[in-house]
């Protein structure tokens, strides 16, 4: 199912969406999708809902094929497919055409750091989601080989390196300031971005001793968080008598009058 509303489309972020969609496509893309994707299929069964939005798509894996929800949402500009058992919704990543409450878990893969706005496409999924719903964000770490990599060649024109990287504080920042309660958070893929696919399925052993010799240096972040529901205690009212205006028009009587005693007549025989 896709929507037919005629959008607004930014030529540039269309552009921009599809370059990445393409970088999926490669033997590295490929590589760091599959760990993505395993990482998910761990994750989303214990999360309970109804609605599950991924907002963003890349690759051709199904992000969301281990989650339990009955409908499963992808929301993206024009130019994309989806699995058999996924909706595809066509519209901008910052302004959702869904109801306020009306989905239950989010995905955001890679969509915050090739968005023009991050913090308002955050923005629009702390209004979609319910209360208690969860949202993982999937974004490359600045601080590691894939973050080096970026700066000392430059090739900020190409994709995934023309994105905009966002350190992970500034995103937990983000999430408390909207109200996301922190649930864990973990680093991926810990090798370095070789284009050579054989040389990097020799690397693998670096995801296995990445997470204990540095864990900070991984070149994908996930954190997920859960949306909470400010408390609210109600309050009782307080009732105070009010004091009567005026004289009262009529005084209680301060002593009882007695009524006459009236002696029952006695009946003759009959």
């Amino acid at each position: 199912m896709a929507t037919h509303e005629p959008l607004n489309i930014d030529a540039e972020a269309h552009a921009l969406r599809a370059q990445l969609r393409s970088w999926f496509e490669l033997p590295l893309g490929r590589s760091l999708q599959a760990i993505e994707a395993h990482r998910l299929h761990a994750l989303w069964p214990p999360l309970y809902g109804n609605v599950a939005l991924q907002v963003g798509q890349v690759g051709r894996v199904d992000m969301l094929e281990a989650c339990t929800a009955r409908t499963r949402l992808v929301l993206d500009l024009p130019g994309f497919s989806v699995q058999a058992n996924t909706s595809a919704v066509y519209a901008a990543t910052d302004a959702l055409p869904l109801d306020s409450r009306s989905v239950d878990m989010v995905l955001l893969p890679h969509t915050l750091e090739f968005s023009t706005d991050p913090h308002r496409v955050l923005r629009e999924m702390q209004r979609v989601l319910t209360p208690e719903g969860h949202i993982v964000i999937l974004g490359f770490n600045p601080l590691s080989l894939w973050g080096l990599w970026r700066l000392a060649l430059g090739r900020r024109g190409r994709a995934p390196w023309c994105g905009h990287f966002i350190h992970l504080v500034r995103i937990k920042d983000w999430l408390k300031l909207l109200g996301f309660q922190l649930v864990q958070g973990q680093m991926l893929y810990y090798r370095p971005p070789l284009s050579n696919e054989a040389l990097m399925d020799r690397l693998h052993f670096l995801d296995k001793t990445g997470d204990r010799w540095w864990p900070l240096a991984g070149a994908v972040y996930m954190v997920v968080a859960k949306k909470q529901v400010m408390a609210m205690t109600p309050l009782r009212p307080v009732w105070r008598a009010r004091p009567v205006l005026g004289n009262a028009l009529a005084q209680p009587a301060r002593r009882v009058i007695p009524f006459p005693k009236v002696p029952w007549p006695n009946r003759g025989p009959g």
